[in-house]
């Protein structure tokens, strides 16, 4: 069950799904879309069934993440000294069954875990190309959560 507490800055964005007897489509972004920072790379990522990709933050880049295959668990952690959410974290599933953009702006801590056997697919629209100056990294007993 997702505890969605609310970090100060993230947005959960509904997605559309249109069925399509030849094909469906399924929305990921638009440039109008709120959580739009311009445009740096779209890659896909694969997260592997009960593994949890550990904790990182990106200092600059906003990220948008759409889960189109499996199901991804993402847990984020706000650590900023000015936020009116430091120290609490957002629990959150994405999958076809909440089709949704999860848009995390740049210092906030997230880490995931992949719920769906045997394969879970997340896309990131990111408003930067990546630059591994610009990403903090931490193992996952440094920020202490129960995933269970």
């Amino acid at each position: 069950m997702d505890k969605i507490n609310h970090i100060s800055g993230v947005i959960i964005s509904p997605l559309n799904k249109i069925e399509n007897p030849l094909g469906n489509i399924f929305h990921g972004m638009k440039a109008s879309d709120k959580g739009y920072n311009g445009f740096g790379e779209a890659y896909f990522s694969t997260v592997k069934y009960v593994i949890i990709k550990p904790w990182k933050k990106h200092l600059k880049m906003t990220l948008n993440l759409i889960v189109p295959v499996g199901k991804i668990r993402f847990v984020l952690f706000d650590d900023r000294a000015d936020s009116s959410t430091n120290g609490q974290f957002m629990d959150i599933s994405l999958s076809m069954d909440n089709y949704s953009r999860l848009t995390i702006p740049p210092q906030i801590w997230v880490a995931f875990r992949g719920e769906n056997n045997p394969q879970n697919i997340l896309l990131n629209i990111a408003n930067l190309e990546h630059n591994i100056e610009e990403v903090v990294r931490l193992e996952l007993n440094k920020i202490s959560y129960n995933w269970n």
